[in-house]
């Protein structure tokens, strides 16, 4: 971050003293900040405290306050041109609406619409304001057009209610902001192939046998491959998520139809994170009508389908290859079995009761278990974090293989 410009966006929630820390630790890091902060903010911290701290004036006006940095009598523009990134942290729910409607009232405002640069938002308001279709609609407009998003974590809340609202922890902002300035492109030339979602198993045209999974977290380690130079083939079950960009999307339903897809594209893979939820049955027969009422009970005939996992462990060679294991009881004692059944290198195993991750969820917290015994336990983080500690754990992989040479297998 050296050198960089960063604007700070401020806005109004009790979340605006951690600004305070964000800013040192951006500052440490060698970025260049300018603070910028709306009337709301100013009733939380006060400007002098930013500007102490960062030896620029603090913009609050879109008529007054010109920068250092800018030469220009129209600031919004001549700031804009010379912004690496816009960071907004906390992004408070008005300000995420002002940005999706294009709404140009502030200084803030004005400028997101005059930057060309990357933007970065942490949110932070109430769990019933961060839920509300409304204001979750905003967050994925925003997210189309190439906005970021650093999400926000579950805790207790200002409101005294526990729930998905607070921002994101300073060490994670500084991370993502490196991201995004300094991305890794350590898997450059590698090929990832990603499994993503449920599968479905029809009992007829209309009902099937499902799970909950959302697909959320494949989509962010294959967002996160890319971003880091891979070529992506996400195989992808159904789900409401919008593609990623530069991703190699192929969509499935059933689980065979997941098998023959990852199949297919594995022999160009150099390595495989199976993160889809895949139906372990499916009935033995389909009804090519809707099952109408009849009998107080209905009997269903079910057979196993294909252990993906474990068929691309048999044929794994030199790729790596890393599977997840959502449980509900003994966690380590399953999540290792299936290591070593399936001939993983890597398992992500979470706890499905643990409050505030798991299914359908925009976070999780999960151990992971390498071949050597190891475990190392991640906190509650956003999906996008842990995709990226996922693949720096498999980046290790790839080292010890460079060095100790390739271990068995691909031809």
């Amino acid at each position: 971050m050296k050198d960089r410009e960063v604007v700070l966006g401020i806005t109004g929630s009790i979340a605006a003293y951690k600004s305070v820390e964000l800013l040192r630790a951006l500052m440490k890091e060698g970025a260049r900040v300018t603070c910028v902060m709306t009337r709301s903010a100013q009733h939380f911290v006060g400007p002098l405290t930013f500007q102490s701290l960062s030896g620029r004036p603090v913009i609050r006006d879109l008529f007054l306050h010109p920068t250092p940095t800018s030469s220009q009598r129209i600031v919004h523009v001549g700031l804009a041109d010379e912004t690496d990134l816009l960071l907004v942290a906390p992004a408070s729910a008005n300000i995420i609406g002002k940005f999706a409607a294009g709404i140009a009232d502030d200084f803030l405002s004005t400028f997101f619409l005059s930057v060309r640069c990357p933007v970065l938002l942490a949110p932070a308001m109430d769990e019933r304001m961060f839920s509300h279709p409304v204001c979750q609609e905003n967050i994925r407009r925003l997210k189309e057009i190439g906005v970021k998003f650093v999400e926000p974590a579950w805790g207790e809340l200002a409101s005294g209610r526990m729930g998905r609202g607070r921002m994101a922890e300073v060490s994670a902002i500084v991370e993502a902001v490196q991201r995004i300035l300094a991305p890794k492109s350590d898997l450059t030339g590698l090929t990832v192939l990603v499994s993503a979602g449920p599968t479905r198993e029809y009992l007829d045209p209309i009902r099937f046998l499902s799970n909950p999974s959302s697909g959320r977290m494949g989509y962010a380690i294959a967002a996160a491959a890319r971003s880091r130079g891979a070529r992506v083939v996400l195989v992808s079950g159904p789900t409401s998520l919008s593609p990623c960009p530069g991703v190699e999307r192929e969509e499935v339903v059933t689980a065979e139809e997941m098998r023959k897809a990852m199949l297919s594209h594995l022999p160009q893979a150099d390595i495989v994170i199976m993160a889809a939820a895949v139906a372990d049955y499916r009935p033995v027969h389909s009804s090519p009508r809707k099952l109408k009422k009849g009998e107080e009970r209905l009997w269903l005939e079910l057979e196993r389908t294909t252990d993906i996992l474990k068929e691309i462990g048999e044929e794994k060679g030199r790729r790596i290859l890393v599977g997840f294991a959502a449980e509900t009881e003994d966690l380590v004692a399953n999540a290792r079995r299936k290591l070593e059944q399936k001939n993983l290198d890597l398992v992500i195993a979470n706890d499905i009761h643990q409050p505030g991750g798991g299914f359908g969820q925009e976070a999780n917290q999960v151990k992971i278990i390498d071949r050597e015994g190891g475990i190392e336990e991640i906190p509650l983080l956003p999906k996008a974090q842990l995709a990226d500690i996922i693949l720096d754990r498999v980046g290790r992989l790839m080292e010890r293989t460079r060095e100790g040479g390739s271990p068995e297998g691909r031809p």
